[in-house]
């Protein structure tokens, strides 16, 4: 990078940012910075790694970068001071298994539209190496990009619509393959590891940060919700050779493409027979709100192997401001959770991450709480990709304090019997 010519001076991490001209640049003397909720921070050494292999960098739409002073005043650079025009804000797009520490700090030029639902995170230089706002919380294995979206892929899922031309879901996966890049479509077609298997048209709640389907003034959804209610003959007919692929075969229900699942629960538990009489192998997964309890308890009781509930808060004000839910509150939740840990499903919290919230002290109480009460196995840590302008000022005020999250992270891993990561695993 251009700035690297000179010697570093101040700050450890030295502010990154884009020109009109494509090229990227590091400041000589602005410090690096991030965003935790609504305030501005330096980037610190506990907040950052060296940038992993499968990020990428990507401008913030409409943002000026924002740096910090050897005499730590904040500032916005208004303009490239090598080669003129405006200095826009950097971040990385994290590949799995990263959790973001810290959103990229920025001043937009003029009020837009929230931002896309990608999960920004800061980004800085240190002796001429890019550095990233993350903690690694699971090694990717599995889901490193290099296993996705190969040449033979297109063959693939041309091959398996041969086999089952009728098959509604298929249809929908190879779209989902190739339109969105999604890997639990692709690994159908690949036929290994966790693949999944959209179920659901309908929803009943309505998430800020919801990937499928979104009002007209919000977010673009980055894909679009399946139109049909499958038939059991058709998950079953997908389902059995997969979870007989071996190597920890995964089968989920409840995918980005999809609303909630266990509407569908006379569906699912009707195909968890067909499965179950063809193959005991591989592992039945269900990705979950847990707002439909009595739908969550006969799916389990039917034969599900594990189950993963959405949460981005265990305090019902911040629960109910994001995920908006109809006819059901956080305490269903927590009466699914215990449902299924009662029933011997290995059971996970799909736990929605976002600097400056979920690193709140008393979110992170309420949070342990509910762990310890519900007896789960698993926190499975995922970005929330979402505008923080556009989050904040619909979720309710708080003047916790905030710890960061590699502290938070800390805390879940303190929890004992609790595992702590990334991904969902096989049972079976």
């Amino acid at each position: 990078m251009p700035g690297n010519a000179v010697k570093e001076v101040g700050r450890l991490y030295r502010l990154v940012f884009a020109g009109d001209d494509g090229r990227l640049y590091d400041h000589r003397t602005l410090g690096a910075t991030g965003r935790t909720g609504d305030r501005l921070v330096e980037l610190m050494e506990e907040d950052v790694v060296k940038m992993p292999e499968g990020a990428s960098l990507v401008l913030v739409p409409g943002g000026l970068a924002v740096g910090i002073s050897r005499a730590g005043r904040f500032s916005v650079l208004e303009h490239n001071p090598w080669a003129g025009g405006r200095a826009w804000a950097v971040g990385a797009l994290l590949p799995q298994g990263y959790t973001r520490t810290l959103l990229p700090a920025y001043k937009k030029v003029k009020r837009e539209k929230p931002l896309p639902l990608l999960g920004y995170a800061a980004v800085a230089c240190r002796a001429g190496e890019l550095y990233v706002a993350a903690r690694r919380t699971e090694d990717p294995g599995r889901w490193d990009p290099a296993h996705y979206n190969t040449q033979d892929l297109p063959a693939r899922i041309e091959e398996k619509l041969k086999q089952h031309p009728e098959n509604r879901i298929l249809r929908q996966l190879a779209r989902c393959s190739l339109d969105y890049g999604c890997f639990t479509a692709q690994n159908i077609f690949y036929g290994r590891w966790e693949g999944g298997i959209p179920v659901s048209p309908v929803c009943n709640s309505r998430c800020l940060g919801c990937i499928s389907l979104q009002p007209a003034e919000c977010c673009p959804s980055p894909q679009e919700r399946i139109g049909f209610k499958p038939a059991p003959r058709e998950i079953a007919e997908i389902a059995v050779p997969h979870l007989e692929s071996g190597d920890g075969a995964i089968v989920s229900f409840g995918q980005g493409c999809e609303g909630e699942p266990a509407l569908a629960a006379e569906t699912i538990v009707e195909a968890i027979g067909q499965i179950r009489a063809a193959t005991a192998s591989g592992t039945i997964n269900m990705n979950s709100n847990g707002g439909h309890t009595a739908g969550v308890a006969v799916i389990c009781r039917a034969g599900l192997d594990a189950i993963r509930i959405s949460l981005i808060s265990a305090r019902e004000d911040t629960y109910r401001a994001y995920c908006r839910p109809y006819g059901f509150s956080l305490a269903d939740v927590r009466r699914s959770l215990r449902a299924a840990v009662a029933q011997g499903v290995y059971t996970s919290i799909n736990l929605l991450v976002f600097p400056g919230l979920t690193d709140r002290e008393e979110e992170i109480e309420a949070l342990l709480e509910l762990i310890n009460d519900t007896g789960i196995n698993l926190v499975q840590l995922r970005n929330l990709n979402i505008d923080p302008d556009f989050l904040f000022p619909q979720l309710p005020r708080s003047g916790s304090r905030t710890i960061g999250i590699p502290a938070l992270i800390e805390a879940l891993q303190e929890v004992p019997g609790l595992a702590v990561g990334s991904f969902s695993r096989p049972v079976r």
